[in-house]
């Protein structure tokens, strides 16, 4: 294990007060990080959660949701890099292209529900909307370019948990942001404010472990090159005990 999965998975277990283990089923998810890498110091995009949440309340966030059946049937302008696509289905309990797109969709599907912003290409064909939030998509004509997606890590919520989740980490530079619309973040919105912000100065927020850990996996693997095949972090329980394994 390299250095940066030996500090989050020590980081992780000093948290843990593992009681007697629920049997809470972990629901699928997906987040996105956008990196404006423009200038020489990369910035991350961050939400403070509204305070009034009963789930992670103020604390700041990359947006992200549970996946929807819809999804899976929005129209892309690029399929997902092959490699990508292999990693999303390794592990997977029934393996499947369709389920591994979706994953990456509702990461993008959310990010706009969240924040307004609206990740893919231009196009001027018509797009065949599935329905509620891929409407703007369609309007805006932007279709999603999972190509340009990058996977960086799968965090499953441990056992002993009111909320559990099986959430994949994507990433993607913020030259994929095709449109934005105003009115997602605002003092009544799920996410009350937006913040760029260099990766180590991100990590100083009040934020979730799983969050601050994702900063620090990012940053080395924008070290690395930050390349489709480089290998992907996987946190889980094994044995009641916090494991990183590489997918």
């Amino acid at each position: 294990m390299n250095d940066v999965g030996a500090r989050v998975l020590e980081r992780l277990r000093k948290l843990d007060n593992v009681r007697e283990f629920a049997t809470v089923r972990p629901r699928d998810a997906a987040t996105m990080i956008i990196i404006d890498r423009a200038a020489s110091t990369p910035k991350v995009l961050l939400g403070r959660r509204h305070a009034g949440h009963k789930f992670m309340p103020d604390k700041f966030v990359f947006p992200g949701g549970r996946v929807e059946p819809l999804d899976r049937r929005m129209p892309s302008a690029s399929p997902i890099e092959p490699r990508v696509e292999a990693r999303l289905m390794a592990a997977m309990a029934r393996p499947s292209a369709a389920k591994a797109r979706g994953l990456m969709l509702a990461a993008i599907r959310e990010t706009f529900e969240e924040t307004g912003i609206l990740l893919g290409a231009k196009t001027r064909a018509p797009l065949r909307s599935p329905g509620g939030a891929w409407d703007a998509f369609a309007q805006e004509g932007v279709a999603p370019d999972l190509a340009a997606v990058h996977f960086v890590a799968r965090a499953i919520t441990p056992p002993g948990r009111t909320k559990r989740f099986d959430t994949r980490f994507f990433a993607i530079d913020a030259g994929a942001i095709a449109a934005r619309r105003d009115g997602a973040v605002g003092p009544d919105t799920e996410l009350t404010e937006l913040v760029w912000l260099p990766i180590t100065q991100a990590s100083r927020l009040d934020m979730p472990a799983i969050t601050t850990a994702m900063l620090e996996e990012l940053n080395a693997r924008i070290a690395a090159g930050f390349g489709h095949d480089l290998p992907v972090p996987y946190y889980r329980v094994v044995n009641r005990r916090r494991a990183r394994e590489l997918l």
